[in-house]
């Protein structure tokens, strides 16, 4: 995934993605596409989309489609393929550790009933998206933090694992010597899977997980975990995911936010258009120094993504490729 020539761009921490694009005609992943890919009286499904360039992961997502899987299934699987991917330093076991070099993971997952699951600062356990169906499925609660997430883990036959790589471990010994020990936007960078899907019976799932902050304060918890924040699933409407500063998400609900207004009538693309004024408005001045993305997609299969600076990118799967797409963006200065 070649993320980290946005993270030059623009602080990342949690990116809420959402652009509508062409999928059937878009020839390049370079240009911006505005088209609608789906109407109300021909729905494309099924469907997957996913934050950045994910192409095993949304493969897998369409695997689980293909062989008339659920879309909670396909979100799942998919998430996995990421968590498992030790070259990736901002989810599951490799991800970059907190201040005190401790790898933390987030994750949630939603289905089509709207039940939801969730679990934060969770250490030693790979899979945390199927930990967070767990608490869904398995449990009275919708979130198990910390310790507690832990040992329902290993009581649910998770294993333990060591997240900290080498690579993420020699990472943060050379951060050390220059860090100070407090929020520093600029050297915090992250990004997080989000990933939406529509199933062959038309019902739409979600889920979203990430190994948080790089270096962040031991205990920070952003919005990948949090319902409506950093996902948010409406079965009569559609769902949205977001990526980036996830402390700017958190303040206006977006993934709830997006949904909402593709209720009242708008399409993906001007739902997340609309979510990314608001992150901008409530921050004033502050949007320049960090960045946020949505993604989101509706029950007739149109998406959307959208972000305040450059180089935001989200995967896209349907029955004709899989194909990675450059999202639209506020910050053209």
């Amino acid at each position: 995934m070649k993320r980290r020539i946005f993270l030059k761009k623009a602080t990342v921490s949690g990116l809420s993605i959402v652009a509508v694009n062409s999928l059937l005609s878009c020839d390049t992943s370079t240009n911006v596409s505005t088209s609608i890919i789906a109407s109300e009286s021909k729905a494309i499904k099924p469907i997957v989309i996913a934050t950045w360039r994910v192409p095993n992961a949304t493969a897998k997502a369409w695997e689980v489609l293909q062989n008339n899987g659920s879309s909670l299934d396909a979100v799942e699987q998919g998430c996995r393929v990421e968590e498992a991917a030790v070259a990736n330093q901002s989810v599951g076991k490799g991800g970059l550790p907190d201040r005190d070099g401790n790898v933390t993971l987030d994750a949630c997952i939603m289905n089509k009933e709207g039940d939801y699951g969730a679990v934060m600062a969770v250490q030693n356990i790979t899979h945390v998206i199927s930990l967070a169906r767990k608490v869904m499925e398995k449990t009275p609660h919708v979130i198990l933090s910390g310790k507690g997430a832990e040992k329902f883990a290993y009581e649910q036959g998770f294993e333990k694992e060591n997240l900290l790589t080498e690579s993420a471990k020699k990472a943060w010994e050379v951060w050390k010597k220059t860090a100070q020990y407090k929020p520093i936007i600029n050297i915090e960078n992250h990004d997080t899977i989000g990933m939406l899907a529509i199933d062959k019976k038309g019902d739409i799932a979600g889920g979203c997980t990430t190994s948080g902050l790089s270096y962040k304060m031991a205990g920070r918890v952003g919005d990948s975990a949090i319902i409506g924040s950093g996902l948010f699933i409406d079965n009569e409407v559609g769902g949205a995911t977001a990526t980036g500063m996830g402390e700017e998400v958190l303040k206006t609900v977006g993934s709830f936010l997006i949904v909402e207004l593709m209720r009242q009538g708008k399409t993906p693309q001007e739902a997340c258009e609309e979510a990314v004024q608001r992150v901008i408005k409530n921050a004033g001045d502050r949007y320049k120094d960090f960045q946020v993305g949505f993604i989101a997609l509706n029950k007739a299969g149109e998406i959307g993504s959208y972000c305040i600076h450059e180089w935001f990118n989200y995967q896209v799967h349907t029955a004709k490729e899989n194909k990675n797409y450059k999202s639209d963006y506020y910050n053209k200065a």
